[in-house]
């Protein structure tokens, strides 16, 4: 199984994804920048738990993480092929399944009551980044048993490689900067999914996008925005990211605090374009290391396609 890994991520990626796995460093990194840096020094998630007890406020701000919302996007994609039109995409992302295993049956239901016609999780299937992920994929599997039979997933900054078996055994394909192709009625849309940009950077754009017709109607997933430029110069038609959670805590008007990761304003969470590529940045599903929500609502999205003929 290792071999196989080695072979689909590429020899030199999968180097570096395991020696940073294997970093003890990466403990103190978190989402790896800004100020979650601050981490290395103190235990950052238990102090803003402790806060929030302090204030009386825990319980409203997990009521808000668990209140899950189910978002509708339009996409006025050129490029669709006709058997395509209306064609429904679910996107999950972030879940961090072993945070609050609360947040699973909430999730099953939403799914249940949206209808989809194919599903990706783009990434953080787990909140730790060390010890056993028994947990987190035991409560994923009940989410991905839910899901549509076409469904595909990407590894998020605090997923590991181990999880790829046990994840594709539940039915689950992770493209480790792989496509999909989905057929119609002879006709095509295609799927690329890279491996995390952020802290491992084992994403390779370029191939993805070299494996894709250059005529095809092309969806990327990428864990984080931060692909933005490099994928719009490459063509594809439409990004679907998480990472950002949002912010997860913010200020009134949905104001991020904190954003783990450096891009302007404008791609941290919701609907974009740069250069002719459309993109999403989901606010994410669940939430990371405190389950807490503040001005910024988790959501499922369902992102229906449409061509505009």
């Amino acid at each position: 199984m290792i071999a196989l890994l080695q072979r689909r991520l590429g020899a030199p990626l999968f180097a570096k994804r395991l020696k940073r796995q294997t970093d003890k460093t990466i403990r103190f990194l978190h989402q790896g920048k800004g100020v979650f840096r601050l981490e290395r020094l103190i235990p950052f998630d238990s102090l803003l738990s402790a806060f929030f007890q302090f204030f009386g406020i825990r319980e409203i701000m997990r009521r808000s993480f668990l209140d899950v919302r189910v978002v509708s996007q339009d996409w006025i994609l050129p490029a669709l092929p006709e058997a395509f039109e209306g064609f429904r995409l679910l996107q999950l992302t972030d879940l961090h399944c072993d945070l609050d295993p609360a947040l699973t049956a909430v999730v099953v239901d939403l799914i249940r009551a949206s209808p989809h016609d194919a599903a990706v999780i783009t990434g953080d299937f787990r909140n730790g980044m060390g010890g056993d992920h028994t947990a987190c994929l035991r409560e994923t599997r009940h989410i991905v048993e839910t899901l549509a039979p076409e469904r595909w997933g990407i590894l998020g900054n605090h997923d590991f490689l181990e999880m790829v078996p046990e994840l594709e055994s539940m039915g689950l394909p992770i493209l480790l900067n792989e496509v999909t192709e989905i057929r119609r009625n002879g006709q095509s849309i295609w799927i690329g999914g890279i491996d995390d940009p952020h802290f491992y950077q084992t994403h390779d754009l370029a191939e993805v996008r070299a494996r894709i017709p250059s005529e095809a109607c092309s969806i990327l997933l990428s864990h984080s925005p931060e692909t933005y430029n490099e994928a719009a110069g490459l063509g594809f038609h439409l990004q679907l990211s998480g990472h950002t959670h949002g912010g997860q805590i913010c200020l009134p008007g949905g104001r991020p605090v904190v954003v783990p990761c450096r891009v302007p304003r404008r791609f941290v969470v919701g609907r974009w374009s740069h250069e002719g590529m459309q993109g999403y940045t989901s606010p994410g599903t669940g939430g990371c290391g405190v389950a807490a929500r503040w001005n910024c609502p988790p959501e499922i999205t369902i992102h229906s396609l449409r061509s505009g003929k």
